[in-house]
């Protein structure tokens, strides 16, 4: 099997992986599945222990009392990462003060290249509500572990590399417990209104 076959395959697996918890959590939201979906989605998210572009650290305790939204990228991402980041930047304006109330993380699946300072000069083209969140490779594995996401790095050509990654935006409440994948292909003031319910 070829390196493309194989990438191909994996990711149409997180892609199918995405799709099942999607489905799952929208059939728990109308009522018409129980018990199996909701222990998957209590599968989804835990305790984490990271360090923002400014140095501080963020963990899950630090978030309690306030919802976020978490998404997992790199700086080097072409086109999905930044349309997301520019989409949480706009729910976080709709938000208006009760942006100050939520959380919004974009945690890295690049260590390698993503440092502290490559974070907050990438983060400077949008909402100062995002932060940027690192670590060492464990601890970033352990939360990629925790909230089920797909990431793998893939050569290019003249030895450069990008990466493959879950590109789900996660709901989380103020008790730090996985809502739902939330939807960014809505007016922001329609997903703002939709975050300000988990206030």
């Amino acid at each position: 099997m070829s390196a493309r076959t194989t990438r191909i395959i994996l990711v149409i697996s997180a892609f199918l992986t995405g799709l099942m918890m999607f489905v799952s959590v929208a059939l728990i939201i109308s009522g018409r599945m129980q018990s199996p979906t909701v222990q998957v989605a209590s599968a989804i998210g835990g305790p984490f222990r990271l360090i923002d572009h400014n140095g501080n650290e963020v963990t899950d305790q630090s978030l309690k009392g306030r919802p976020f939204l978490v998404f997992f990228g790199f700086t080097h991402c072409p086109d999905v990462c930044p349309t997301a980041l520019f989409d949480v930047s706009e729910v976080m304006r709709a938000l208006g003060p009760d942006a100050d109330r939520t959380a919004a993380l974009f945690v890295t699946v690049d260590p390698e290249r993503d440092t502290q300072a490559k974070l907050k000069d990438y983060l400077s083209s949008f909402d100062p509500h995002l932060r940027g969140l690192t670590g060492d490779e464990k601890a970033l594995a352990d939360m990629q572990r925790a909230y089920r996401v797909y990431a793998k790095k893939v050569p290019l050509d003249g030895g450069d590399y990008t990466m493959d990654h879950t590109a789900l935006v996660y709901l989380m409440d103020k008790e730090g417990r996985f809502v739902a994948p939330f939807n960014l292909k809505r007016p922001p003031e329609a997903a703002a209104a939709d975050l300000r319910k988990y206030l």
